[in-house]
């Protein structure tokens, strides 16, 4: 199971509710509407591109920690 950050949760939430702004103005005919919902999902999509940006990095760090931490495993044995 993954565990999200505080951006990529923070740009799904977004995306999700751009979207059914988006939908709603669609069907109903409301150009502003469905405009401000597009823009909520595309800064959700920043948002969540972001955060996985980050996660990435934060594993990286992670696996290089650990490399480091075997290596000197190594060399005390």
């Amino acid at each position: 199971m993954a565990i999200y950050n505080d951006d990529e949760v923070k740009g799904k939430f977004e995306k999700a509710k751009g979207t059914v702004k988006d939908k709603v103005g669609e069907w109903t005919g409301n150009e502003r509407l469905e405009a401000e919902g597009e823009a909520e999902r595309a800064e959700g999509e920043v948002q969540d591109s972001w955060g996985k940006v980050k996660h990435g990095v934060s594993d990286a760090v992670d696996s290089a920690g650990d490399a480091l931490s075997n290596l000197g495993k190594k060399i005390n044995n």
